[in-house]
């Protein structure tokens, strides 16, 4: 799937990635297959949300945390709070979604 997705497609909860991006996600697949420990996982969201056991980090009472307030708040990796937003949305049950601008 690539990022030109809208929002008028159907909702698909296997692209609810940990830090909120509505994309395919790479550790998050690997997490969920056993094909890694979480020793080997390099992305720190990743790491953290699987450690606590979360679906995504929309669920932890941290949100948003340092580590992802640093992320969307990067030049690159920025996203002006979509995110954040479908974290929330998640969370509550209301499967949305808004793509990274």
């Amino acid at each position: 799937m690539d990022g030109n997705l809208t929002a008028a497609q159907k909702f698909d909860k296997k692209f609810m990635a940990y830090c909120g991006d509505y994309s395919l996600c790479d550790w998050k697949s690997k997490i969920e297959n056993g094909e890694v420990s979480l020793d080997g996982v390099v992305c720190d969201k990743a790491k953290c949300c699987a450690a606590k056991g979360y679906e995504h980090c929309g669920f932890c009472p941290e949100l948003p945390c340092q580590t992802l307030s640093d992320m969307y708040a990067h030049p690159e990796w920025g996203d002006n709070g979509s995110r954040l937003s479908n974290l929330k949305n998640w969370a509550k049950g209301n499967y949305v979604f808004e793509l990274r601008n």
